[in-house]
């Protein structure tokens, strides 16, 4: 079969490798319909992952038909159509049943490297590094699905792919980041990235009934979709954010802020932005915070931050006094994305929220490696990237 294999920093290429099988009973076989490229993904085609090994198959966004399933899984049959959710759940530990399913205490099958890395292991990702258990991933014709009894997610045929596949990830990402800040009808919720994550977000924000959205970035594709969706916005290369926020909230400042951008954060002309590119390229540091340091500081005390932006090890200059002294509550994770599907599913047959709006390029598997560089680098209003792996060229 076809999948995009990562070979090294900016080097993604579309090869012919092994067809996936069943190994355990759980598991399904699922033919690839539709892949997306996401925000996250670039973080490893940028080489900010360092548990990365030449060979393995990217993507942890997908959805399809399933081909076979194992003798022990009961919940598929042949034919049925799925979204995968990124996150592998086992469905029993103490942690699934408690519905933090992105921190299953199982599916993890390299737990020592994740423990080292980050004191506990999480759970297992598809297409997402060994450090989440190395599984191959969805950018690929055909994907093994472990826990297939517990992880997909059936679609009913009304849908399209375009409406369901972010089920998988981002809305359910953009939705749990807003979830996170416990949005009361009178809140101003900024929103730092407006890439598909931050579109997700805004929407949920929105329909959580927040009084003022206001989303943040320099991209103007993103930008007008974000003024589409029902939010303010501030373009950082023209304005200060942290004064345009304060002008914009009585001097305030939002109650809830959240950062959709994560670890590459950019910013102009700031000395702290500055200092992050020296030490990455030093080594001495992994992520750039920028928006982390901006978020604390003018978040409105007593107020929340949400990272659902991927940080991927170890930073300096966090202003903790900012964040104690001003009472700030943060919260952070990869999505529990089984935990919210029923909810959004149903949001999405309603007609409350169609996730499709984000996509601006459809395109085939043999496509991908051209178009990891064009979302990379915002070319050609590049917002979101959908695949078609049984597309031929």
């Amino acid at each position: 079969m076809k999948a995009l294999v990562w070979h090294g920093t900016k080097d993604i290429r579309c090869e012919e490798v092994p067809d996936p099988q069943i190994e355990q009973p759980r598991d399904a076989i699922v033919r690839v319909t539709s892949c997306a490229i996401c925000g996250s993904d670039l973080h490893l085609y940028d080489g900010y992952n360092p548990a990365m090994k030449s060979g393995d198959i990217m993507g942890h966004e997908f959805m399809g038909e399933v081909m076979e399933v194992g003798a022990g899984n009961k919940r598929l049959k042949t034919g049925d159509r799925v979204v995968v959710p990124f996150t592998i759940a086992c469905g029993e530990c103490e942690q699934c049943r408690r519905g933090y399913f992105s921190v299953c205490e199982r599916s993890n099958r390299k737990r020592d490297l994740a423990e080292k890395a980050f004191g506990h292991s999480t759970a297992g990702l598809f297409g997402y590094s060994h450090l989440t258990g190395g599984y191959p991933g969805g950018q690929a014709e055909y994907v093994r699905v472990p826990y297939a009894d517990v992880t997909p997610v059936k679609v009913p045929d009304t849908l399209t792919d375009e409406q369901a596949l972010f089920l998988g990830d981002i809305f359910p990402t953009g939705w749990q980041a807003a979830i996170q800040c416990d949005i009361q009808p009178t809140d101003t919720v900024a929103i730092w990235g407006c890439g598909p994550v931050g579109q997700m977000t805004i929407r949920s924000a929105i329909l959580l009934g927040a009084k003022r959205v206001i989303a943040i970035d320099n991209v103007p594709e993103r930008l007008e979709m974000a003024r589409a969706g029902g939010a303010d916005t501030i373009d950082f290369a023209e304005e200060d954010v942290v004064d345009r926020l304060n002008e914009m909230t009585d001097r305030k400042g939002p109650e809830k802020c959240i950062d959709a951008v994560g670890m590459e954060a950019h910013a102009t002309s700031s000395l702290d932005a500055f200092y992050d590119r020296v030490k990455q390229a030093m080594m001495l540091e992994s992520d750039r915070v920028h928006v982390l340091r901006e978020m604390i500081y003018v978040c409105r005390p007593a107020g929340v931050l949400s990272v659902p932006g991927v940080y991927s090890g170890l930073s300096d200059k966090i202003p903790l006094g900012a964040l104690m002294n001003k009472g700030l509550t943060v919260r952070t994770g990869q999505t529990h994305v089984n935990r919210w599907t029923d909810d959004l599913l149903r949001r999405i047959e309603e007609g409350q929220i169609d996730p499709s709006f984000v996509i601006t390029h459809t395109t085939s598997l043999d496509e991908g490696p051209a178009m990891y560089k064009t979302f990379r680098d915002k070319e050609d209003g590049c917002v979101k990237v959908v695949l078609k792996p049984q597309a031929r060229p």
